[in-house]
């Protein structure tokens, strides 16, 4: 169980800070169920109720400031997602972010960026649909980890990169 002061990830409305723990009151609502009271770090003026034993979606404790180091020094490393149906595409993008996994994330991050890159050079414009992902998967890939490494989004986003290059060049 999650407590008060905690940072969850809480399916697709990313960061959240548990503000408290317990009984509702209100109508309707079971006096001896516990809920969670989680306030959206990126959605003003937003408050979620969920069960604490909620099973329909996946709650799980941010990356620590360790994890999310080790996943950004192994981003190069991560896999793309090369499937060429357009709907199955979509599809496997819906099914990464219900998964909450920042490693899906980077999937899709990845995959759209040299699509991007590859359509463009083609002479192409970039897909409503992939703009779409990019930007929903950045949103969260980069939420999580400037809460986990007490940055800013833009921050955060500036550190990923910057931190990429510099691999690679020491690898290379």
């Amino acid at each position: 169980m999650f407590k008060a002061g905690d940072f969850v990830v809480y399916g697709s409305n990313g960061v959240c800070r548990v503000q408290k723990v317990g009984t509702l009151d209100s109508p309707g609502v079971p006096k001896d169920r516990l809920y969670y009271t989680l306030i959206p770090c990126y959605i003003k003026g937003s408050t979620i109720f969920t069960p604490v034993d909620n099973q329909k979606v996946i709650i799980r404790l941010v990356l620590t400031r360790e994890e999310a180091l080790q996943l950004i020094d192994e981003i190069s490393c991560i896999d793309m997602l090369w499937i060429g149906d357009e709907k199955k595409r979509e599809l496997q993008y819906k099914e990464a972010f219900r998964s909450c996994d920042c490693r899906e994330l980077v999937k899709i991050i990845k995959t759209i960026y040299l699509r991007k890159q590859s359509r463009i050079a083609e002479g192409k414009k970039v897909t409503t649909q992939d703009d779409k992902y990019f930007h929903m998967a950045e949103d969260a890939l980069y939420g999580e980890l400037a809460v986990a490494l007490g940055f800013t989004r833009e921050e955060t986003k500036k550190f990923v990169i910057d931190r990429v290059k510099q691999l690679e060049v020491q690898e290379g």
